[in-house]
């Protein structure tokens, strides 16, 4: 091999390295996320099939940053104050989730009831924003969390922009089996998209919690593309006069977060 050569593979091996690196840190930072939860560094290693002593390697050097904090006397390691100013920049840079931000707080506190801004990741819907509302409820989705679009109110307002035959083509088949083992008909989740895009909103009931009903509007982009949606997670049993009025807040709502309507 000649001089040129062995440099150039010097280089590949170097730069196979440093990638290998940078999926391993992003394997570790899905890991953190998904557990929700300080976690043994061992456990990190085993999950992610990361060699033990690369991950205590890795560690060391995000917890110097700032990236992941050590938990005293269990040994355990999380997400560190770094990450919470990173996402608070991200945020913060994003007109349309900068404008989600005011608008998501203010309904949950003059309505009271907690109010989400969700969107969709891939094929999967995703809260981006989470306001509590005053009363004690179980949340039935979190942020970040990626959910089958098929479970949520939100969900068939994010692709009421497709054909049917585009729709069953994206979401995967497992998705209308919800949680309890019952599946949702292909035919009636179309016909609640088309329900929905006609009455500018969504409600559903009892689909993963029986004891949840959400109520849903949509963000649209200039060409009438639903972008986000914004909604309210309600008790099953809020009566229909409270709902309704839930819904004109949300349609409100939307309206003004829509760019350029």
């Amino acid at each position: 091999m000649t001089g040129d050569g062995v440099a150039e593979k010097q280089i590949s091996e170097k730069t196979t390295g440093r990638a290998r690196g940078i999926d391993r840190v992003i394997a570790l930072m899905e890991h953190l996320h998904d557990r929700r939860a300080p976690t043994r560094i061992a456990d990190i290693a085993r999950d992610t099939g990361t060699p033990r002593s690369t991950m205590y390697e890795l560690v060391n050097t995000l917890v110097e940053a700032r990236w992941l904090e050590l938990r005293d006397g269990d040994g355990t390691v999380y997400f560190g104050p770094a990450m919470h100013y990173y996402g608070s920049d991200y945020l913060d840079s994003v007109d349309l989730i900068r404008k989600a931000r005011v608008e998501v707080a203010h309904i949950a506190e003059t309505v009271g009831e907690t109010a989400q801004f969700c969107t969709l990741e891939g094929d999967k819907y995703l809260v981006v924003l989470n306001e509590p509302g005053r009363r004690m409820f179980r949340i039935s989705s979190e942020i970040g969390i990626k959910v089958p679009i098929p479970w949520t109110a939100s969900g068939r307002l994010l692709v009421d922009h497709m054909a049917a035959d585009e729709i069953l083509r994206f979401i995967p088949p497992e998705d209308f089996i919800l949680p309890d083992g019952r599946r949702i008909a292909e035919d009636e989740f179309l016909e609640d998209i088309r329900r929905a895009r006609t009455q500018g909103y969504v409600r559903t009931t009892a689909l993963v919690d029986r004891f949840t009903t959400c109520l849903a509007a949509p963000v649209r982009d200039p060409a009438g593309r639903c972008i986000a949606t914004i909604c309210f997670v309600v008790p099953a049993d809020t009566t229909e006069e409270a709902q309704q009025a839930m819904i004109d807040t949300l349609k409100a709502s939307a309206e003004r977060l829509s760019p350029g309507r």
